[in-house]
């Protein structure tokens, strides 16, 4: 069975992490980079930049407003431990702004800094081994027709609960750990 959803989001911490020339319906899909350490090479990231832009995929910098006017991104991706208030101003700079939250507090101050989705965690139970907890299905569901923004669910997100993504009431998902993993199984089954 196939997963339809009207936006994919990858999040990545290296280029190396997915292959643009799997992605075939390229308006469909954002790509967050969110790299824990500044290791990378600029010039390959602009690279990887003019790769996506010409394959009309979004791309997104994690909390680094430097690094996205460098490359040139579509917007900046506010992690859920950035509470800074600063990243509101940025639409005037036509600079797209996503989100992640884990709670309504979190998804408060999302809404505060101006993101136009969010990405809300734990929609699965996960493997990690302090992160406990997760929404499930209906509770999701319940969460996102109680709320006016756009929640994307993301966590636990695996090829055996694949299908339960067609039962959740939103027209996008994120993966991040299950891409990197099986980036050609998820591709024949999404992409």
């Amino acid at each position: 069975m196939f997963v339809f959803k009207n936006k994919y989001f990858f999040i990545i911490e290296s280029i190396r992490d997915i292959q643009l020339k799997d992605i075939k319906n390229s308006n469909k899909f954002s790509i967050i980079y969110r790299s824990k350490n500044i290791a990378e090479n600029t010039e390959k990231l602009m690279k990887f930049r003019k790769v996506c832009k010409t394959k009309n995929v979004d791309f997104y910098v994690s909390n680094n407003l430097k690094l996205a006017n460098l490359l040139k991104a579509d917007g900046v991706y506010i992690s859920a431990y950035n509470k800074d208030l600063k990243f509101a101003h940025l639409k005037n700079f036509n600079l797209r702004i996503i989100g992640s939250a884990h709670n309504i507090k979190e998804l408060n101050i999302k809404k505060l800094q101006g993101c136009s989705s969010i990405i809300f965690s734990r929609l699965f139970e996960t493997s990690y081994k302090y992160k406990k907890g997760f929404l499930g299905v209906i509770r999701f569901n319940l969460l996102r027709l109680s709320r006016k923004e756009n929640l994307v669910p993301l966590g636990g997100i695996r090829l055996s609960n694949l299908n339960k993504l067609n039962t959740v009431k939103c027209d996008s998902f994120a993966l991040s750990s299950e891409m990197i993993n099986k980036p050609v199984v998820f591709s024949s089954r999404c992409f």
